[in-house]
């Protein structure tokens, strides 16, 4: 029986509308809240996203009370009153169970640095955890000697809307943890990352995320269009295994010789530079780990020569989304270019380098990296005199004005700034 509807993250610019079904869906969600959270009854549980998502839906609703839980619900912007509020909440209310998303936690190690602000009582917490995108190394670590003291688990979850629950997380106290994986399939959840044929790839290879078989908290058709539900993720792998066919995530991944699995982001978001398939998840990575940098989002626009390279969009650490220029740390673009390139590969280093004070994101936390590109190439038309296309849908977007703070970034480049010089 349906339970409820809800849309896509807008990734792709075609929003579908997932139809989850409520036995299957609480079962799911219930039984996953209680394991990777180790639920307590007298926790104290706070899930940051916005109540609008499948993320607040699942552990911020649905999980929490259906275990009995005390949560905190919480709508507004960490930085208001004072860039602290977070940190005061947790002590007011004696969190247990802090569950935010990583491209927060950058936000934080921008505001304080090395330590957290004192004054602060967060010795409640019991366990952290992590949602919306992967989460690079350096800000897992941060967030584990800061808010985790250096001894508290972190939970890194990696799911969907259309999955409806967790489907690769540790689960504490019993998986080894490692910063920025998400480990291991939930239990009675059969995860691979598999070939163009659907076979599995070996260690270090990247490759689709799929599901080999149904779980409890599948959604179970697109609203109206059940078409698009078997199109979108049953057709390519239609027929593979012994459920008659995998479930495509829509996500690149490599599985390590542990069988832990990394996720490197959205196989529309790999950038193609001369044949070369790179992931923006380990090109941010590699920025973010520098200290200057508070957040990165990376995107591929057309190139004439190489068919597409790569363009980096940073914000400054120490900035101020609400001011213009932003602010900030200085930027030495030359010297995160080698960054990239020396962690990476030459390939991977990018052409284009532009600072913004704000990076437009879903309300589950994902850098909407397609609309990083298509305004660039919206940019690009405006200079070279021809009718910019329309941006793809934007409805799902936590922070709207950010498009426009990214688009005025563009604008202000040089004319002969090879990003925006009109080129075809």
């Amino acid at each position: 029986h349906p339970l409820f509807i809800i849309y896509t993250s807008g990734t792709t610019g075609k929003p579908k509308g997932l139809v989850h079904s409520s036995g299957g869906y609480l079962t799911h969600t219930s039984w996953s809240h209680w394991a990777h959270f180790d639920a307590k009854a007298d926790d104290v549980h706070w899930c940051t996203a916005d109540l609008a998502w499948v993320t607040a839906h699942t552990y911020e609703i649905y999980g929490p009370l259906s275990n009995g839980l005390t949560q905190v619900i919480y709508e507004g912007t960490p930085g208001e009153p004072t860039r602290e509020r977070h940190l005061e909440i947790i002590e007011r209310y004696g969190v247990t169970v802090y569950y935010t998303a990583p491209t927060l936690i950058r936000t934080f190690m921008s505001w304080f640095g090395d330590e957290l602000p004192t004054g602060h009582d967060l010795s409640s917490l019991r366990l952290l955890g992590t949602v919306g995108e992967a989460i690079n190394p350096e800000a897992w670590v941060w967030f584990h000697r800061t808010f985790g003291r250096g001894e508290l688990p972190i939970i890194d979850t990696w799911w969907q809307s259309e999955t409806g629950a967790s489907m690769l997380v540790p689960l504490p106290g019993v998986t080894t943890l490692k910063p920025g994986s998400a480990t291991v399939a939930l239990p009675g959840i059969d995860m691979a990352v598999v070939d163009a044929e659907g076979n599995e790839q070996p260690a270090g290879v990247a490759g689709t995320l799929v599901a080999r078989r149904p779980w409890p908290g599948m959604a179970r058709t697109v609203w109206g269009d059940p078409a698009r539900y078997r199109d979108s993720y049953w057709k390519d792998y239609a027929g593979r295994g012994e459920h008659g066919g995998y479930y495509v995530a829509g996500d690149s991944a490599t599985v390590d010789a542990d069988g832990c699995f990394w996720i490197l982001g959205r196989l529309d978001d790999v950038v193609n530079v001369s044949g070369h398939r790179l992931s923006t998840i380990e090109i941010e990575s590699a920025l973010v780990a520098d200290p200057t940098v508070a957040e990165a989002g990376a995107a591929g626009v057309h190139d004439p020569l190489t068919g597409q390279a790569v363009a980096v969009f940073l914000m400054p650490s120490g900035g101020d989304s609400e001011v213009p220029s932003g602010g900030g740390a200085e930027l030495d673009h030359a010297a995160l270019r080698a960054r990239v390139a020396r962690e990476i590969g030459p390939i991977a280093k990018p052409r284009h380098v532009i600072e913004v004070p704000d990076l437009p994101k879903t309300r589950s936390g994902k850098i909407m990296r397609r609309l990083l590109a298509e305004l660039v190439h919206a940019e690009r038309d405006r200079r070279a005199g021809r009718e910019p296309k329309p941006l793809g849908d934007t409805t799902s977007l936590q922070n709207p004005e950010a498009v426009a703070a990214v688009a005025a970034a563009l604008a202000s480049l040089p004319a002969d700034d090879p990003a925006v010089a009109g080129l075809s």
